[in-house]
């Protein structure tokens, strides 16, 4: 596989993350801010490489990510992994979370706009055995935080439940997030629930 530009890094966390929709150069033109030609160009190349498949519905061609492909799976770990990579910050204050079969998601304000952010929005996904040791390093990080922390806590099938669900609130989480950690298992359940 050829090296992918960054507009083809973006398309594919985009088509990932908004796993409810389907996209077509459109409309993926409008999100990426480049040209129907150029979002065409990048479905194309996408489908070449066989990272994508297509469908026709009605007169539009849309796409969905080849999960049929094992490195498609794999690639988009890496992809969330390099885009978390640009949230340092928090990588290294919530580090303290980051243990096996845990996922760790950052979303909201925070991402956008941190100077104006009420609090920290977080999402931690864990074995109900780890609540205890999970709200202790919560609380520690409360004290120290300028901002109000605001964590949601979910165990893995809880997490699955409300991907299946599709809550307009639930959805728009997933779609902006950042996964601090646990990208493997982030894209297994995701991977479980998208649209074909």
């Amino acid at each position: 596989m050829t090296t992918l530009t960054k507009k083809e890094k973006e398309a594919l966390l985009i088509v990932f993350k908004d796993y409810t929709n389907y996209y077509n150069a459109n409309s993926i033109s409008k999100v990426l801010s480049i040209s129907h030609v150029g979002a065409q160009k990048i479905f194309k190349r996408l489908l070449r490489e066989n990272l994508v498949v297509s469908k026709t519905i009605g007169k539009s061609i849309v796409y969905k990510l080849n999960f049929n492909e094992p490195y498609v799976g794999q690639l988009i770990s890496f992809l969330l992994a390099d885009e978390a990579n640009n949230s340092k910050r928090w990588k290294e204050e919530f580090k303290e979370l980051f243990k096996k079969n845990r996922i760790i998601l950052l979303f909201g304000s925070t991402i956008k706009d941190y100077a104006h952010a009420r609090d920290i929005d977080l999402m931690v996904v864990l074995e109900n055995k780890d609540v205890a040791e999970v709200n202790e390093v919560l609380k520690k990080k409360e004290e120290i935080l300028p901002k109000k922390l605001h964590v949601i806590k979910l165990d893995y099938y809880d997490l699955l439940d409300n991907l299946k669900k599709k809550d307009t609130a639930f959805v728009d989480i997933i779609k902006n997030a950042i996964i601090l950690h646990g990208q493997d298992k982030y894209v297994g359940a995701l991977k479980n629930v998208s649209i074909i």
